[in-house]
């Protein structure tokens, strides 16, 4: 079968047309890479051109500030349009996000419309701030979550400027311009899951699939344990690392003799990967319910991650006593406690590590998460 998936967050895609290419289908990505980090992508409409010229991009930020226009967003459709005559007629596409190429509503609609004019059978995955994941988060569904920061203080707003977006009037639009046309949409995670549930067109979750052949166990010499903070500066709030400078801040006077504490900042994709090899323990985040997908390829490693594993992630895998991840909240003390508990407990970090690897072979398998996928898309299509 012929496959377009459009956009990429976080090598979710990639690792999809990994495993529908094992499977003997045929697979396009385009999109922009998602910015900084840079992931492969076969058609790339990014306005890179405007954006990299420094006469062009000083003109872009005014024109934006008096019209409103982002010449980079010009430059993405005039790179989509040259490539129409490949984005007709296949068997299925998939949007990453019902704004999956993230260059304002105008400019969106306009090649939404062309994928759906010419394309019979588009899916929606539920993935990234979109409109229902973040009115249903902020009407405060969870316990705790990515908008935690702002509904415990609203003086955050301008901080959430971008994924208040996400509910704007201008948005609902094209939320409701994307699911009059879409077949259904794939939550990806638990989280995404709890806050589809029983929404028109919403279908079974499917995992994210991680291409486990491609990551290798990693060997752990615990003379020393590496803990690895990786910060994304734009989801600074959202991901709760101040819960985790704190903790790492309480174990490096406690335990500086024992570990080694690496902190990076936006970093592309192949040069954090790095950093990600050489760590026993990654902190993913502190105010989720589900892993993100840096975190399940860590795992796949064999990593020990600090991240959203509680009681619905734990039901819905049926994992009973078995820790796959240590399951995070917004708890500086919690965090350094159970840091505290690996680093005295070494033997810890190898079990936990044996059984996060074989809950991707298990759960995540690209193959087998791309085989559900067509399946999914199959048993919709009518």
């Amino acid at each position: 079968m012929k496959i377009l998936l459009v956009g990429e967050y976080s090598r979710l895609h990639n690792s999809l047309k990994e495993g529908l290419l094992k499977n003997g289908h045929e697979v396009t990505i385009i999109g922009h890479g998602d910015f900084f980090k840079k992931y492969p992508i076969d058609i790339n409409i990014d306005g890179t051109f405007t954006k990299k010229n420094f006469f062009l991009n000083k003109v872009r930020h005014l024109l934006f500030l008096i019209f409103k226009i982002d010449l980079a967003s010009v430059e993405t459709l005039i790179k989509f349009n040259k490539n129409k005559g490949i984005l007709k007629n296949y068997d299925y596409v998939q949007l990453i996000n019902e704004t999956p190429f993230n260059i304002g509503n105008y400019f969106e609609k306009k090649l939404l419309k062309f994928l759906f004019e010419n394309n019979n059978h588009v899916y929606l995955l539920a993935c990234g701030d979109d409109y229902r994941y973040i009115s249903y988060s902020l009407a405060g569904n969870f316990p705790y979550s990515t908008l935690s920061p702002l509904l415990k203080n609203p003086g955050l707003k301008k901080e959430y400027r971008y994924t208040l977006r996400a509910v704007s009037k201008e948005q609902k639009k094209i939320h409701d311009y994307v699911f009059k046309y879409i077949k259904g949409v794939i939550p990806v995670s638990v989280e995404y899951n709890m806050a589809y549930r029983n929404t028109n067109k919403a279908l079974p979750m499917i995992p994210n699939p991680v291409n486990s052949d491609l990551i290798k166990m990693q060997e752990l010499n615990l003379d020393k344990i590496k803990i690895l903070h990786g910060i994304n500066s734009s989801n600074y709030l959202k991901k709760g690392n101040r819960y985790f400078e704190e903790a790492l801040e309480i174990i490096s006077k406690k335990y500086n003799h024992k570990v080694e504490i690496i902190t990076t900042k936006d970093l592309p994709y192949n040069e954090y990967i790095k950093h990600l090899l050489s760590a026993h323990i990654i902190l993913d985040q502190a105010q989720a319910h589900d892993q993100g997908y840096n975190a399940l390829e860590a795992m796949a490693m064999g990593k020990v991650i600090f991240t959203g594993a509680g009681e619905d992630f734990r039901k819905h895998y049926d994992l009973k006593n078995k820790i796959v991840a240590i399951d995070t909240s917004p708890d500086s003390a919690k965090i350094a406690k159970n840091l505290e508990e690996l680093i005295l407990n070494p033997e810890k970090i190898i079990e936990i590590g044996k059984n996060a690897r074989k809950f991707i072979e298990e759960e995540h398998h690209y193959k087998e998460i791309a085989k559900k996928y067509v399946d999914a898309w199959k048993e919709h299509s009518c």
